[in-house]
């Protein structure tokens, strides 16, 4: 997380250093933005696109900000924050819509959707296994641009927004473990680490990704033993690497896998699948021969979840029990730390609206940036992205050759 302004600022001051001819040929092609933030409908979100310094950062450079009120208020950020730092602050959704580009953190609604009339772009996820396909049909119908936060790539070909939350996530679920562990409702009444003269917490990552990085760096700093499974050899090599410690790695083995799970205390599922849907790989046979107040934190609940007992819950009424063991299975970690969330967004997302803006506009950021547009899943109507395209049986088309077309 970053709360100081001052790497924004740094990016104001850019053109200040530029030769004159430099300077001049990026100040004609600047295009002003005219930036809308609604409040969340979900109850599940409490995440805002952008923090007042990154609205000053962006209203300092000319462009327009139209915020709902209390949009922020649930990352605890306030409407007096955002009107000092120079947005406009809305009565309604309906007139923040009317803005050019529209940022949000969950898919527009179909009310929502609604409000984006023709021309106009959304930034916003896409969380593909729970949408229906007439959601992607109005996005069309409007004819609008549609950029999801999931797809966007970087020039390094990894995908930052989904790296930054899934940082966040992977140390998030150990504490929200920790939090379960010692709940003598739901858990063992037993603190999550290491305590001298007893035996350390044991806790059990499924996967070895970003997420399973993050959650064993916080679940080693409290002195738990951590045992990490993977069915790719060569990511639990890269885990150890990234760890600097030979931590316990294995291939994923029924057989192994069921005997760390009778001794576990945690256990997370951060099994991520490239596809639509995560695999599920620990039954119920296995859970019921977990011991009684174990927790289960199913980070890839939003792709369908690891365990065959995983179900969906919310932020309001986060766990449940199955077989005695606690299951937490809210989807959206990264929004129970909303505050922290939402720098993480708007650090990625205020250089983004710059190079927008620097660019004469969001078709050409598209045409100059060909890994941001990795993003753009509809372009003025037409769906440009395969995935979705075979996910609902509808026709897509190549976006390099929809940008050639215009």
């Amino acid at each position: 997380m970053n709360d100081n302004p001052g790497n924004y600022m740094d990016l104001s001051r850019k053109g200040q250093l530029m030769p004159l001819e430099e300077k001049l040929a990026t100040d004609t092609k600047r295009s002003q933005l005219k930036i809308g933030i609604p409040k969340e409908v979900s109850l599940n979100e409490n995440r805002v696109p952008l923090v007042p310094e990154s609205v000053n950062l962006l209203v300092e450079q000319g462009h327009h900000l139209m915020v709902e009120r209390g949009a922020g208020e649930r990352a605890r950020f306030s409407d007096r924050e955002y009107a000092d730092a120079g947005a406009v602050l809305c009565d309604t959704a309906e007139e923040v819509f009317k803005s050019d580009l529209i940022l949000k953190i969950s898919p527009p609604t179909i009310n929502e959707i609604d409000l984006i009339t023709k021309g106009k772009t959304i930034f916003s996820s896409v969380f593909l296994s729970d949408r229906k396909k007439s959601y992607v049909e109005g996005l069309m119908k409007n004819k609008v641009k549609a950029v999801g936060y999931e797809y966007i790539k970087d020039k390094s070909g990894s995908f930052p927004v989904i790296k930054s939350m899934s940082e966040i996530v992977g140390n998030t679920s150990v504490l929200i473990a920790a939090e379960h562990l010692s709940d003598l409702n739901h858990g063992k009444g037993k603190m999550l680490g290491g305590f001298p003269g007893l035996n350390p917490s044991e806790v059990v990552i499924i996967g070895a990704g970003t997420v399973a990085e993050y959650a064993a760096r916080t679940a080693i700093g409290m002195g738990a033993l951590v045992k990490i499974f993977d069915d790719a050899i060569y990511k639990l090599r890269d885990i150890q690497k990234r760890l600097g410690s030979r931590v316990y790695t294995s291939v994923i083995q029924p057989k192994v896998v069921m005997k760390a799970l009778k001794t576990a205390d945690v256990v997370i599922a951060a099994k991520h699948s490239h596809g639509t849907t995560s695999p599920c790989l620990i039954s119920e046979e296995m859970v019921k021969n977990m011991r009684e107040g174990t927790v289960i934190v199913d980070v890839s609940i939003d792709q369908g979840g690891c365990f065959e007992t995983s179900k969906l819950t919310t932020h309001q009424s986060p766990v449940y029990q199955v077989h005695d063991v606690t299951h937490y299975c809210v989807p959206n970690i990264a929004s129970r730390v909303p505050h922290t969330a939402s720098y993480a967004l708007s650090n990625y997302l205020t250089p983004v609206l710059i190079n927008i803006s620097e660019s004469g506009g969001i078709e050409q950021m598209f045409k100059r940036d060909h890994s941001f547009c990795k993003g753009v899943y509809i372009y003025n109507g037409i769906l440009c992205n395969s995935t979705i395209g075979k996910k609902f049986d509808l026709p897509s088309r190549d976006l390099e050759l929809l940008l050639s077309a215009f």
